[in-house]
């Protein structure tokens, strides 16, 4: 139906428009037609002269309906001149903007006609330009003018959105009239012309929560205390219609979602009033005991809540702290808990927003409150000494099984378990101590000293008798108590010198001493010389009363050849009680010294030398020596270089050796085996013995006949005849060697490792090119020449 009403509509706007078109052509005709001001004079027969007028355009401004849809085309308008008598003879044209395409026109009547149909949402109007010329010779009668030709708009164009969706957000709670968001829509049609783009904005779906502003398209809140809780996303569509909104205009729509954000409208609360929990006693600080939480329909920081313990005789023992990830209040425990002293702790635990919204603080308080009940579980406990740790004194030297203390644990549980106690060897290594494995009792089993160790740091176990792994530990300290059992010595190993001028009462050492002992039996130190040379000729001894003494020349006159050496005993007494006391000796020795006290020399040896020879004697004789030396070294530089090697060599001798390694014997066949030991002295055998410092002086060519046979495995022989061949040969060096470390036996099943043998087997080795190499290799080509040269050898 609302599309017949718009097409009915449709049609009566094109007739509209067709009789406004055909009043505004003939008021144009009326108004615009203008005759020619042109012409030119004639002269007739009887010489008059005849005034000939050019006439004018009939002109008009044409007009022309958009979206015209009739079988024929629309007449846009018609043009005439003046002087069209409707001979025929003035021929129309039209050029310009659509000339030809959309507009053509009669070129005898001048009508002109639209073949298309106009959109003037396209293009509003065309500007052409018309022109009368004479049909023969296309003479222009008149100038060319333009004129213009518009579309006339329909309300042909619904309106439309920026967006096909739109998105708004506006608080909860909002006051009516607050503005959500705007929506704008726009129309193609002309907005100069009618109401075709006069928009009316309305709300087709979002009542009563929304409203909209006809004019304006602001979407504003309709209701009061809308509540996210209740219902956070709502859905408006909003239309806009032209023609003012009146029936018959043209409409659009769009879809708005509004969602209502969050505010603190809601304080948190507790599901339950009693919280019901347990922990072990066993349990440690800081162990979880359980969760409380209250909940907040509220979203964001607006749903944040922070616990905390405001009441209850648990608030010593136990804490609460906040998971923001799960907004739960998490119990812990804060000390340690004793079943046998208290069962159960009673908590009143506050849960508060963090973020209050002041618009909203009339709602009430926005926190709230639960109690929390805990109950302790029994928990079977190691046993619990007395102390954390214990602390014993026992004197050094005390007799073994003196009693140094006692340590005591019971079980904390309902049972009281008995208690057995023990030391941990690893703290008490050398075994200087026991305890009583019933009552604890800690004795010594060895004398204890001080000055080894003077405190020891023991571990004692205590456990239950029927859980043996229910145990504790304590740590036990033991000081061991001082007793003067140390004399006191000499702090260092003094050595003293006098001078032989030494003047009397003349001080020359000063002596300290030092005890292992405490300070309380150690200083102040006594120094005093025996009674038996308490008159010593010699020297004398002064305390100096700071645990120092000195050591003075009684008399003068020292002589280190008469006695050059002195030893001095001093008797060092401790403060102790009772006092302890030792007996030093000091070494004195005499020595020469200048006449500023400075020494010279404390050897009585070089002083008797000194006596007998002078500086110059001792100068000459070290100079003697000197010369000496100096001339043992020049001979045996000199004879090492008179020596000579006693064979020259040259690139012709080639120092030969020939070693096996690794021959495999024949085991229990081995019965054949070469002594080695008839090679030690070959020469000595046949009592030949060659010069070994004198070089041949002609080159030895080895006889063939000397070679054994190639399948010979008799070793014997072979070790023979290289013997003598070698013997023989007045070129070899003297130091040629062949040494045989094994023989090879037969029946081996792994077979032959050496390569003496290879010239006597059928190998596929061709070792010819050995007589190429010259006269170093020249052995080893006789050796493993090939089978040919053997055969014609034999």
């Amino acid at each position: 139906p609302k599309m017949k009403e718009d097409n009915c509509l449709h049609a009566a706007l094109i007739c509209l428009g067709m009789l406004y078109y055909s009043h505004a052509v003939t008021t144009e005709k009326l108004n615009h037609a203008r005759p020619s001001l042109h012409g030119h004079h004639e002269k007739g027969k009887e010489g008059q002269v005849l005034h000939r007028s050019k006439r004018g355009w009939v002109w008009n401004q044409f007009f022309v309906i958009e979206e015209y849809t009739g079988p024929d085309p629309v007449l846009v308008g018609r043009l005439h001149s003046d002087i069209d008598s409707g001979d025929g003879n003035i021929k129309y044209i039209l050029s310009g903007e659509g000339a030809g395409i959309i507009f053509v026109i009669d070129d005898k009547s001048g009508n002109i006609h639209a073949t298309k149909t106009l959109d003037r949402e396209e293009r509003a109007q065309y500007t052409l330009t018309a022109q009368a010329v004479d049909r023969n010779t296309n003479r222009p009668l008149e100038p060319p003018s333009e004129f213009i030709v518009k579309v006339q708009d329909i309300n042909d164009n619904p309106p439309e959105f920026l967006h096909e969706n739109y998105h708004a957000n506006v608080p909860e709670r909002s006051n009516v009239g607050t503005s959500v968001i705007q929506v704008t829509a726009s129309d193609a049609d002309d907005p100069t012309y009618g109401n075709s783009a006069k928009l009316v904005y309305s709300i087709l779906e979002g009542q009563p929560y929304f409203s909209v502003e006809a004019q304006t398209g602001i979407i504003r809140t309709a209701l009061p205390n809308m509540d996210r809780e209740a219902k956070e996303e709502y859905h408006v569509v909003i239309q806009a219609k032209d023609m003012g909104g009146h029936m018959g205009g043209l409409s659009g729509t769009t879809k708005v979602t509004i969602t209502l954000t969050d505010v603190n409208d809601n304080p948190p609360k507790f599901p339950q009033s009693v919280y019901q929990m347990s922990v072990s006693e066993a349990a440690v600080p800081g162990e979880e005991v359980g969760r409380v939480k209250a909940k907040d329909p509220d979203i964001g920081e607006n749903g944040l809540v922070a616990y905390s313990i405001i009441d209850g005789d648990g608030m010593d023992m136990f804490e609460i702290t906040t998971d923001y990830e799960t907004q739960e209040g998490v119990v812990k425990l804060k000390k340690l808990l004793d079943f046998e002293t208290k069962k159960s702790y009673s908590l009143k635990v506050e849960a508060a927003n963090v973020h209050i919204d002041p618009k909203f603080i009339s709602n009430g308080p926005f926190k709230d409150t639960v109690t929390v009940k805990i109950s302790v579980e029994d928990a079977d406990e190691p046993p619990v000494f007395l102390k954390p740790s214990y602390v014993f004194e026992v004197q050094e030297n005390a007799a073994s099984g003196t009693v140094v203390g006692k340590v005591h644990a019971k079980d904390p549980d309902a049972a009281n378990s008995a208690i057995r106690y023990s030391i941990d060897r690893h703290t008490d290594l050398e075994r200087y101590f026991i305890i009583n494995a019933e009552d604890g009792n800690i004795k010594t089993i060895k004398a204890l000293d001080r000055e080894e160790i003077a405190w020891h740091n023991i571990s004692v176990f205590a456990v239950e008798v029927h859980k043996q792994h229910q145990e504790a530990k304590v740590p036990v300290a033991i000081k061991v108590i001082d007793v003067n059992d140390n004399a006191p010595k000499f702090a260092a190993a003094y050595e003293a010198f006098v001078c032989e001028n030494a003047r009397s009462n003349q001080q020359f050492i000063t002596i300290s001493a030092d005890d292992k002992d405490d300070s309380a039996n150690g200083p102040r130190f006594i120094f005093s010389l025996p009674p038996e040379i308490i008159h010593n000729p010699n020297f004398t001894l002064r305390d100096n009363r700071d645990n120092t003494a000195s050591v003075l020349v009684r008399r003068e006159g020292f002589s280190r050849q008469k006695q050059d050496l002195y030893l001095l005993p001093i008797v060092i007494s401790d403060g102790g009680v009772p006092p302890m006391s030792s007996t030093n000796t000091l070494t004195i020795r005499v020595c020469g010294c200048d006449s500023n006290g400075s020494l010279l020399s404390c050897n009585a040896e070089a002083y008797i030398l000194n006596a007998g020879l002078s500086t110059g004697a001792l100068i000459a004789i070290l100079a003697c020596i000197v010369i000496l030396l100096v001339i043992v070294v020049l001979f045996v530089t000199l004879k090492r270089q008179k020596k000579e090697p006693l064979i020259v060599f040259e690139e012709e001798d080639v120092r030969e050796n020939i070693i096996t390694y690794d021959d495999e014997g024949g085991g229990e066949e081995d019965t054949e085996a070469f002594d080695i030991a008839t090679l030690q002295n070959p020469d000595g055998i046949n009592g030949f013995i060659p010069r070994k410092d004198i070089k041949p002086e002609y080159q030895y060519m080895p006889r063939p006949g000397l070679r054994p046979a190639p399948n010979s495995v008799d070793v014997d022989d072979f070790i023979n005849t290289r013997i003598q061949e070698a013997d023989n040969d007045p070129t070899a060096p003297p130091y040629d060697s062949i040494q045989i470390y094994g023989y090879e036996g037969r029946g081996s099943v792994a077979g032959s490792l050496s390569s003496l043998e290879s010239a006597t087997t059928d190998s596929d080795l061709d070792y010819d090119y050995l007589q190429n190499w010259g006269p170093r290799f020249k052995k080893l080509a006789d050796l493993y020449g090939s089978k040919d040269t053997f055969d014609d050898d034999s």
